[in-house]
């Protein structure tokens, strides 16, 4: 079935339906990375996003179940340049094509992601609305201005835990993660560890997480600008300086909101795995995986109580993490993953670290 994706600007780009029909409104972000569409697809952190991904072949090495992020796909729609009818690789368990039918998502292909991906970088992100069913621009047109008026911000309810539950019973340091979007991967890392992981609903109060007497507290990933993040920056200014915080992406944001600082859109967001960030006064820096469309101002931290900036981004300049000894707080834009043969990122093994400082116990 012929497939459209309408741009705020007007801007319109034709492909075919490859997914189930269904019109789909929500913000358009670019996904640069070469590999990682079925991270992407399962990640919360992506929920409601129409999600462009600008390498032209996708689905050519498969699914595999192991590299799923949540047990479900979350953004609104996903658009492509051409899908793969061959998974050429030896972990591959089942099809792009099979992957996207059983989550039901709103998928086009034959899109000229070319030119999409320069209107978006020159225009910056922006609304967009999908139709796999026929609907005419002017229908298209009226769904994003009605979408403007009132944008779906709910997302983290849908996407934490709905109750708190232990993930992982290691007999290291016992983590608590606040649960805005989690993805599997993150958990993995803290089990691989030895942490005794339990998983918070996003809405825990301070006193609860401070009754269980976590050595640390993950404030986790997950949707941007949700209107549940205003109520999580309230819980954290009751945990800082209790316990260890460790920030993530969104939860980066939110730390960052409770020590004083605010938070603003970007141009074009960061979503890929290959952004480099170094240290202030420093030319040894690393490549990340980053996934965000908005950023601390760093400005905005300068009354903070001994907060320092201690890694941007090479490109931009934007804080991608920052530090208080002071609070016990560490957070990072980035997302930190693992090395993909069971090695946690360094930063994870730092924030473990302290933690079993908090605990007394050098196991980490």
């Amino acid at each position: 079935m012929t497939a459209m994706l309408l741009l705020e600007n007007g801007t319109c780009f034709e492909g075919v339906s490859i997914g189930v029909d269904g019109d789909r409104v929500g913000p358009v972000v670019l996904y640069t990375g070469v590999v990682g569409y079925q991270e992407v697809l399962t990640d919360p952190a992506n929920a409601g996003k129409i999600v462009v991904f600008t390498y032209p072949l996708i689905g050519n090495y498969g699914i595999a179940g192991k590299f799923a992020e949540s047990d479900r796909l979350w953004p609104a729609a996903a658009i492509l340049k051409a899908d793969s009818r061959i998974a050429s690789n030896f972990q591959a368990e089942d099809s792009f094509q099979n992957f996207l039918a059983a989550g039901k998502l709103v998928t086009l292909a034959g899109v000229d992601t070319r030119t999409l991906a320069v209107t978006v970088r020159d225009g910056g992100e922006m609304l967009g609305a999908v139709s796999a069913d026929g609907q005419s621009k002017d229908q298209l047109a009226a769904r994003i201005a009605q979408y403007a008026k009132a944008p779906l911000r709910d997302h983290i309810q849908a996407a934490s835990v709905k109750n708190v539950s232990e993930v992982a019973g290691g007999d290291g340091p016992a983590i608590a993660v606040l649960d805005l979007g989690m993805p599997n991967g993150f958990l993995a890392q803290l089990a691989a560890l030895s942490c005794r992981v339990t998983r918070l609903p996003y809405d825990t109060p301070a006193k609860d997480i401070l009754a269980m007497k976590p050595d640390g507290l993950v404030v986790s990933s997950g949707p941007e600008d949700d209107q549940a993040i205003p109520d999580v920056v309230e819980t954290i200014k009751g945990i800082l300086g209790k316990v260890p915080v460790l920030g993530v992406a969104a939860g980066h944001q939110v730390v960052a909101a409770a020590v004083g600082g605010t938070v603003s859109r970007m141009k074009l967001g960061h979503h890929g795995v290959n952004y480099p960030v170094v240290p202030p006064e420093s030319f040894k820096g690393h490549i990340t995986v980053q996934n965000h469309s908005f950023v601390v101002d760093e400005a905005s931290l300068s009354s903070a109580e001994q907060v320092r900036v201690t890694e941007r981004n090479l490109n931009d300049k934007t804080v991608e993490a920052m530090r208080s000894d002071a609070l016990h707080l560490m957070s990072t834009q980035y997302c930190p993953v693992g090395d993909g043969f069971g090695n946690p990122h360094e930063v994870v093994r730092d924030f473990v670290s302290i933690a079993a400082t908090e605990k007394g116990d050098q196991h980490a």
